[in-house]
């Protein structure tokens, strides 16, 4: 059975890539008074909807999308989580996951 689910990637720069964004933001926030913040690093939220029989599956299919198009290999890191998505009438609770390697 085919089956709507809802990929959510989270794309962030490797930790030895300089993030000069993130350190933007580090500095705004030390000036608004946020003394506790130590480093902050901006990176990609993306919502992708696709079908699929089963949630390994699609997982494989994400993974694929990360390394191909959603993520630079060389200066960033990705993981996402595979969920059912909203109205898909799927009531199994089984999700996938997954990260750069």
């Amino acid at each position: 059975m085919i089956v709507d689910y809802l990929a959510r990637v989270y794309v962030t720069p490797k930790p030895a890539v300089l993030d000069p964004q993130g350190r933007a933001v580090a500095d705004s926030l030390h000036s608004l008074g946020f003394d506790e913040i130590g480093d902050v690093r901006l990176g990609k939220y993306i919502e992708v909807t696709l079908s699929g029989p089963s949630s390994e599956v699609v997982g494989e299919r994400v993974d694929a999308m990360c390394r191909r198009l959603l993520a630079n290999n060389v200066i960033e890191d990705f993981r996402f989580d595979v969920e059912y998505a909203a109205g898909s009438g799927a009531s199994d609770n089984t999700n996938a996951q997954g990260q750069a390697r």
